[in-house]
Parts: C-alpha cells; structure tokens; sequence
C-alpha cells in the first residue's frame, strides 16, 4: 500500500502519528512538516511530551501542500493555495444549502 493509498482512506482527527510518521507516510522531510506549520497551515497536537502529533486530516492538508511544492510553488504560497482552496469549497457547500433551502421555501409557497 502506498503512502498515497493510506491517505485517501484516512478521515478522521486523532493526533495519532509521530512527526516522522507523518514525514515518512507523505515521502518529506520533517522540516517540510515544521515549516508548514509555521505558516500555520496545520497545528499539531502535542503529546504530554511536547512531540509534535499530526491526526489523518492533517496529513491529508499536508499531502495538498507538498504536491503544490513539488510542482515549484513556494512554501508560503502553497500554503496560502490550500488555506483558500478550504474556503472556497466551505462557501460553496453554504451556497449550495442556501440554494437547496430557497428551492423548498418556493415549492412550498408556490403550492
């Protein structure tokens, strides 16, 4: 199974792996790991002893991120890219359920 594979399966937000766990599941290097948390694109959690702690949805944001570096794009601005992609589909998911609540709103007064 690829680290790619594990990841496509993963959903859920239990701080379960060590930092080079989740270096070696997403193929990078641990200071990928600290640096796009220092752009505050993902949190860790910390273990009672201060190591860092990543859950499977992080490792899925951190996947998007190093694609987007692998393909020449900045740290920073990969970051960036994800953050907004993130909120791009939240509004989208709100619009869509305005749109839905409308349409029964007009079925019901039409009727």
């Amino acid at each position: 199974m690829t680290a790619d594979d594990m990841l496509g399966r993963l959903d859920d937000d239990y701080p379960a792996y060590t930092m080079g766990r989740a270096a070696d599941m997403l193929g990078t290097t641990q200071g990928f790991l600290r640096a796009i948390g220092e752009a505050r694109l993902i949190t860790p959690l910390r273990s009672s002893g201060g190591h860092r702690r990543y859950s499977r949805y992080q490792l899925r944001i951190a996947a998007r991120a190093r694609a987007l570096v692998d393909q020449g794009t900045p740290i920073e601005a990969a970051c960036r890219i994800v953050i907004l992609e993130d909120q791009l589909e939240e509004a989208r998911r709100i619009n869509a359920e305005y749109r839905r609540a409308a349409g029964s709103a007009n079925q019901a007064a039409a009727a």
